[in-house]
């Protein structure tokens, strides 16, 4: 169990790095567009789907019912947070210059110094996972 629990946890990590590296890109793609006219902003999604698979690991509903036939329909599935993609989101909805164009610099900037804290705060996490792991074996 402590291996399964270890090893989870090292993917969640692994997979939170790789959102961050992607909308790392994805900012950077955005800054680098700030004055294109009718350029939209991508954001990234990945963090909100991994808490709802997550979630489905502990939500089992009260009455869970038997499926006698392939084709019935569940009334509850357990969601694997190995299935949850990291995807680019195109923001059409807001404008930010009267060019079309709703990529603000500072709010840009702001996301930008986040995701780079977020990333160091991953790698310690890491970091201590492993020392952990390390401790335990010696």
């Amino acid at each position: 169990m402590i291996s399964n629990n270890f090893s989870k946890t090292v993917d969640l990590l692994h997979r939170a790095m790789d959102a961050n590296v992607v909308r790392r890109s994805v900012i950077a793609n955005n800054m680098a567009n700030a004055n294109v006219p009718n350029f939209k902003r991508s954001n990234v999604n990945f963090e909100s789907e991994l808490k709802r698979a997550l979630d489905t690991e502990k939500q089992r509903p009260a009455l869970e019912l038997t499926l006698t036939n392939p084709k019935h329909i569940p009334n509850w599935k357990e969601r694997d947070y190995r299935d949850v993609q990291i995807r680019r989101v195109l923001d059409y909805t807001s404008t930010y210059n009267n060019n079309g164009n709703n990529v603000d610099p500072e709010q840009e900037l702001n996301l930008a110094l986040e995701n780079q804290m977020t990333y160091t705060l991953l790698v310690q996490a890491e970091s201590f996972e492993f020392a952990q792991a390390n401790q335990a074996l010696r």
